[in-house]
């Protein structure tokens, strides 16, 4: 019977390994099950990423970036401090992750500290394609968080970009109206030399130079008031415009003719 106890402990024995590795090999099934559904919400999210960053470009009146290989679609995407750029194919649901990469990928590099180009960290063990699916994660993430921070920075003016746009006018109108009281300064000096008649200085204090500075902050307005991803025009407050011209050109005549006086 001794035999027979030896044969029956040997199957135990193998039964016990055949489950053993059938737990094993459905962990491992639901393992890359889990991987495959990481890739395809990544690739879903690249894609939309793509998709978003192109909307934004047209907008902006950028050209499109092209792959220099395909001449079509991106260009290689490198993680940061990953060294030598690294190709990067398409990620979709039905791409396998392998020991090296992750959705048909090229070597990935820069996923996780010591990882080298040829997807063997520095201690000479695999990359887990899970750290490599959850640092493309990251950087996914990161990816959206700057996008969205450029979108809200395109929706800004490049000239006073925190000012309301009321406030924006305002001072634009004020500037070019005092740049104009300057010129009307100096036409005031160059009339007191003989150099600008009578007649000239008082066009151009009453009618020229308002015009002139109120038609150059309506152009300053439409050309650095205006946000890159704006559909229309931003508002230039034309009537408000013209009001500060005409008023503070002549008066910071009348001022200048007063000084003049009180000097004399």
């Amino acid at each position: 019977m001794a035999g027979y106890d030896e044969y029956a402990a040997a199957v135990r024995q193998l039964s016990a390994r055949i489950r053993e590795g059938e737990r094993g090999a459905a962990a491992e099934a639901e393992r890359r099950r889990t991987l495959h559904t990481g890739v395809s919400r990544l690739g879903q999210r690249l894609a939309a990423q793509e998709q978003r960053l192109a909307q934004l470009g047209a907008a902006a009146g950028l050209p499109p970036v092209t792959d220099p290989a395909s001449g079509t679609g991106p260009g290689p995407v490198v993680a940061p401090g990953a060294g030598p750029a690294v190709g990067v194919g398409p990620v979709g649901p039905g791409s396998v992750p392998g020991s090296d990469s992750v959705a048909g990928a090229g070597p990935v590099a820069g996923a996780g500290p010591g990882a080298g180009h040829d997807g063997v960290d520095g201690t000479g063990g695999d990359v887990d394609p899970v750290v490599v699916l959850a640092e493309a994660g990251r950087l996914v993430d990161e990816a959206d968080r700057l996008g969205q921070q450029a979108e809200a920075l395109a929706q800004q003016p490049a000239l006073l970009p925190t000012w309301s746009p009321t406030a924006r006018a305002v001072a634009v109108y004020v500037g070019c109206a005092a740049i104009g009281a300057l010129v009307m300064l100096v036409l005031v000096v160059a009339n007191g030399i003989g150099v600008v008649n009578g007649v000239t200085l008082g066009a151009l204090t009453c009618a020229g130079l308002p015009l002139i500075s109120f038609v150059a902050g309506w152009l300053i307005l439409g050309r650095w008031g205006r946000p890159a991803l704006a559909s229309t025009d931003p508002p230039r407050y034309a009537p408000l415009g013209f009001v500060i011209c005409v008023l503070l050109v002549p008066l910071a005549y009348c001022v200048t003719l007063l000084l003049f006086r009180l000097v004399r």
